[in-house]
Parts: structure tokens; sequence; C-alpha cells
């Protein structure tokens, strides 16, 4: 039985996935005709998302970097990971560290199934199952706990996750208790889509034609306000420069400055915010 063979199973292929949604704007290749769909409706009302969900992955590569490099992280708990894809925390963080460790969490079969074939052979990376709206027994997983020693800092990373909590499964008190669950000198890092409301109001009138149609195809999808995603902080000291347009976090050196700034006129490019803090 193939890899494939093996996701399929127990999955209803007449229902969308956030996980092969995205999959299909990143150019990947593990989604079926329902998430094309969707996928394709998301590009009538927002041209430019793949380029937005690109930035996503660069700024997670981006933070990464900085945590395993700058700031000696050398643990990550990545929630809601996702399809794997180019550039996947493990490779980026043991570029750095061959011995840094990871943990995937997701509760989609098919992340779980490519998960596990992609990461069969690496003996510091694992992937569990998982669901951020119950946070103590996610902290608890005993395949967790078997790579992650909660003595020492932990990475925590929370993209593209958050914003699929609707508001009545309070992402904030969830927030709150993974945060309680690090141990000092920990790091959480967070992108979430932004609503600017009337600061911006083409931009916002986008992100809520946006946000219909991922509840009405996905059953999920919040755009928030600034003030509502700094409070998943928990107010932790932010590292510089706070929570901004991704591709302001920290750009590359190497991206040629016409490019930058091309794409950060794009009306998503401020949709979509992220940024780090650091548990004292």
């Amino acid at each position: 039985m193939t890899d494939r063979e093996r996701a399929l199973q127990g999955v209803d292929t007449n229902v969308p996935s956030v996980a092969r949604v995205y999959d299909y704007l990143l150019g990947g290749k593990d989604n079926f005709a329902v998430d094309r769909q969707v996928a394709e409706l998301i590009l009538e009302i927002s041209p430019d998302a793949p380029a937005t969900g690109r930035a996503n992955r660069e700024f997670l590569e981006r933070v990464v970097r900085y945590l395993a490099g700058e700031a000696g992280v050398r643990q990550f708990i990545d929630l809601g990971s996702g399809l794997p894809t180019q550039g996947n925390v493990h490779q980026i963080a043991q570029g750095v560290d061959p011995a840094a460790r990871v943990v995937y969490v997701d509760n989609d079969p098919i992340v779980l199934t490519h998960g596990q074939a992609l990461l069969a052979e690496d003996g510091a990376t694992t992937i569990v199952q998982g669901d951020i709206r119950e946070p103590k027994a996610l902290l608890d997983h005993a395949g967790l706990r078997q790579f992650i020693d909660f003595s020492r800092p932990v990475g925590l990373l929370l993209f593209a996750i958050l914003h699929h909590l609707k508001d009545e499964e309070d992402p904030r008190g969830i927030a709150t208790r993974l945060l309680a669950g690090l141990p000092a000198g920990s790091y959480i890092a967070i992108s979430h889509f932004h609503n600017p409301g009337p600061a911006l109001p083409a931009v916002a009138e986008q992100v809520t034609a946006g946000e219909k149609l991922f509840n009405e195809r996905l059953g999920t999808g919040r755009w928030r306000t600034r003030e509502e995603i700094l409070a998943y902080f928990g107010g932790l000291e932010p590292i510089e420069p706070g929570l901004v347009p991704l591709l302001q976090w920290r750009p590359s050196p190497s991206a040629a400055p016409h490019v930058r700034t091309a794409a950060e006129l794009a009306p998503l490019h401020y949709a979509f915010l992220g940024g780090v803090a650091r548990k004292p």
C-alpha cells in the first residue's frame, strides 16, 4: 500500500481540507478536486493568495533560523504543521544544529501519513496527532514528551493556525494555556490573518469576503484585529520589529529591494501579520 493510499483511509475526499487547500495554493500535489474548487474561489477574491502563502512560509524560515541561530533554541513544537513542503522546520533548525529536535503536531490524517513517511529516518524529529483545542493533552502527549525536554527553552510555532479557531473556541485562552506550559526562556511565534479595518478599507472589504468564503466552504477562518492578535502573546517581551506584516519581519538581505517593495504594496500584505515573543 502506498503512502497516499494509507492517507486516504478514513478521509472524505468530498469535504475540503484547510491543509490541502493551502497545499494547492502553494503549488503542491496532495489535494483533491474539492480542495482545488475552494482554492479557485479564493483566488477569485484574492489573486495574490499564493504569494501570501509563500510569504508565510518565508516568515517561518526566517523565524526558525533566528530562533535556532541567534536565540540558541534547540527544540521546537510546530502546531498545525500542515503538509510537508520545501523549507520544513526540522530542515532549517537542523541546518543550524543537526541535534535540534522538532515535533510536528497535526490532526489531519493525510498530514500525519506524509509526515511519518518524510521523517522515517530522522531520529531527532517526529510527528504526533494532536488538537490545539486541547492544549493540556497536547503538551502532555507521550510522543511529544519523548522528544521535548521542558526543563529547557522551547520554540512554540503557531503559524496560520489560531485564525482557524472560532471565537467561541477561545483562542486567547488556548494560547494562554500553551504559554503557561512552556519553560522560561521559551519563544512563541505567531502568524495570523489580519483585518486592518477602517485604516485600510479596501483590504478590509477584501478580507471580509475571504472570511465569508472560508467559513462557508471550510467552516473556519477569522481575520482578526491587531489588538486581538497581540493578545495571543500574553504580554510577553516582543522580539523586534514586533507584530508586523510578514515581509517586514527581519527580511532577508538577499531579497532584492524592488521585489520586497512591490510585494509589500500588494493589498494582502497587510492582511497577514506575524511576530515573535520571549517568555522571561
